[in-house]
């Protein structure tokens, strides 16, 4: 179950909130067109679903233990979409 920090903490300047209760979150990314469902059936057990079109069916993307951490997957997954594919190197 999400708590009102972590949905208040929802990034809506990156995200467009399609969707939000207790347990799910619906969102789509503004960089990529990409929609996410973010599914918390017990705390610390986030499952992240992702489609690249609307019309797409979702497929898993992976795990988190937090909202936050899931959220920073996402991002992370947008750098990789929009650098050709390519993993980003981050330097320390």
């Amino acid at each position: 179950m999400f708590n009102t920090e972590e949905l208040a903490a929802l990034d809506r300047s990156y995200f467009s909130v399609i969707c939000v209760d207790d347990y799910d979150v619906a969102i789509m990314s503004k960089n990529t067109g990409h929609v996410w469902f973010i599914h918390n059936p017990e705390p610390g057990n986030c499952i992240i679903f992702h489609k690249h079109r609307a019309s797409d069916q979702y497929h898993t993307h992976g795990r988190s233990d937090t909202l936050g951490r899931a959220i920073r997957s996402i991002k992370s997954h947008d750098q990789f979409q929009l650098n050709g594919r390519r993993y980003v190197r981050k330097k320390c």
